[in-house]
């Protein structure tokens, strides 16, 4: 018997989210609600799966207050462009999709999702109940 190695998945949802939003066009509801990122996010949600067949998924969300690295240091992301609001509106969507699917969500005042994303990575294989267990990070971000 070949003893496999179990999977978790951590998602970096908000850089997915981002990523969706930006790459595809501007899709509507019949109620004219916009579903772009939610679409792309779900997308390459699916994707992972069926292509990395998880035995555990967990998703990681940046919380909306300055983090300990805002309060360290002032420059911290100041110079990048806010993100539109448009895209702030579909997160709660995302958020209930994910929800439906059981999928726990993690995220913490002070932290971005990298924060908890290492975390999770670094904790995941040391207990009993996950040890030597695969992570694999689905992120869109480049660090």
């Amino acid at each position: 018997m070949v003893d496999e190695k179990k999977r978790l998945i951590v998602i970096d949802s908000n850089s997915i989210i981002h990523r969706a939003y930006h790459a595809l066009p501007p899709l509507m509801t019949k109620k004219g609600e916009l579903v772009n990122a939610v679409y792309g996010f779900l997308l390459v949600f699916f994707k992972a799966i069926r292509e990395f067949r998880p035995d555990y998924i967990a998703a990681t969300f940046d919380f909306p207050a300055p983090t300990f690295r805002h309060k360290k240091y002032k420059e911290y992301k100041a110079k990048r462009p806010p993100a539109p609001e448009e895209l702030y509106l579909q997160i709660p969507k995302v958020k209930e999709t994910l929800e439906s699917f059981n999928v726990p969500i993690f995220e913490k005042e002070g932290f971005e999702a990298d924060d908890i994303i290492g975390t999770i990575s670094h904790l995941a294989p040391k207990k009993q109940i996950l040890p030597g267990i695969e992570t694999i990070i689905l992120s869109g971000d480049l660090d």
